[in-house]
Parts: C-alpha cells; structure tokens; sequence
C-alpha cells in the first residue's frame, strides 16, 4: 500500500528526532537524551513530542532499536558480500564488521549494551536486539550443520551450567544442542568482553593498536569452532 503524505510527513520528523537524540548522546552523553532537549533539537515543545512517543522510555527504545538495526546490518552486509566464500571467511568477516561499527560509534555501542535489555517481546528494542544477535547465531548454526565442531562432555561441567545450557538450546528451538551451546556462548563472551574493553578503552595502558589483537581472538574463537 502506497504510503500517505501523512504518514511520510510523520516519517520525516520521526528520521529527525532520532537524529537529534543521537546528536545529543554523541556530542553530550547519554544524560543529555532528554524528551525537552529532543523536542529542542527538532524545533517543536516537549509537549509536542509526545505525539510521536509515550515518554522517555518509548524513545530511548526506538533508537536504541535503530542502532541495532545499523550495526546488524553492517555485519549482513560484511557477510554477503562475499556469497562464495566459505562460512569461516563469511563468519569472520562478520566479526570484523561488528568491530568496525562498534569502534566507530562508541556512543552508540555504550548507549545499546550498557543499558539493561527490553525483555518485553515484541517492542521494537527486543526485536532489533534478537535480529542482531541472530547473524551472528546463524553462522555458527550454519557451521555447526556443516561440520559439527568439537563439544565438551555436559557431564564435566557443573550441573547448574548443564541445566542452563539445555534451557536456552530448548529456547533457540534446538538448533544447536546444550553442548554446542556452551561452545557458541563461550565465543560470543570472548568476542564481546573484548569488544567492551576496547570501544571502553580499558586496554590503553598497554595496547595502542587493538586490530592484532581482535585477529588472535578471531583465531581463537576460529580454534573453538572448529576450523583454525
């Protein structure tokens, strides 16, 4: 159905508030994201912009679902971009695309993972937040199906972790068993503490250049899944 004028009027001030809260959270901090100071940015009253979101938690919401939307799509975009390569080559280059826009938008990438997440299903910062987390979930599924990469025995680990493990492969429909499980979270722990610490720059004091370092974790998570 074609889109009305109203409905792309609407759209456009919908672009520009999201542009002026982002405005605000890169140039003053995640304080400065305010309902009246949005309003300010775009020209209208706080009272106006109501019209457009409920409140504070509605925006913070809808553009922290936009900033999901960006960076998953550099990472499916670094993924497809080369449809003959290999799951490995296409799973890494995703991985260096996640690096790439998180370095890039440091503001973004605090304001997305600090914040606590929206456990409500269906609201626009869960959905955006899960379709993120699937490109990356895809591809280890994908090579999981291909080549099963090498697992631990559930029975070494603590039965606590067992129990947990096969509630969330229950939750992802089974696609990767309890075992494989512990395998793709480890990796996602390692590729996303690093992540932090560098975008949070609490590797400084010792590193002035991070891409060497991503790479030997990519070699790492490479090790654990089964390729090298």
């Amino acid at each position: 159905m074609a889109s009305t004028r109203r409905d792309r009027l609407r759209q456009s001030t919908l672009n520009e508030i999201h542009a002026a809260a982002r405005r605000l959270l890169v140039e003053k901090g995640t304080s400065a994201v305010t309902i009246n100071a949005v309003a300010r940015e775009v020209g209208m009253s706080g009272p106006a912009l109501y019209h457009y979101y409920a409140g504070h938690e509605e925006l913070v919401g809808a553009v922290t679902a936009g900033f999901f939307r960006e960076l998953a799509e550099a990472m499916e975009s670094a993924r497809d971009r080369r449809p003959e390569a290999s799951l490995e080559v296409r799973l890494l280059e995703t991985c260096r695309a996640m690096r790439a826009w998180c370095v890039a938008h440091p503001a973004e990438f605090g304001w997305i993972f600090a914040s606590t997440p929206d456990p409500r299903p269906g609201s626009p910062r869960h959905e955006a937040g899960r379709a993120f987390e699937q490109v990356f979930t895809d591809l280890v599924v994908a090579l999981w199906q291909a080549k099963p990469f090498p697992v631990p025995d559930l029975d070494t680990l603590d039965p606590s972790l067992q129990e947990q493990l096969e509630t969330y492969s229950a939750a992802i429909g089974g696609v990767l068993p309890p075992a494989a499980v512990h395998v793709f979270l480890s990796c996602w722990i390692r590729l996303y503490g690093l992540l932090c610490m560098e975008v949070l720059h609490q590797l400084d004091f010792a590193y002035t250049d991070m891409a060497p370092v991503f790479e030997e974790c990519l070699s790492e998570l490479g090790e654990k899944l089964g390729f090298g």
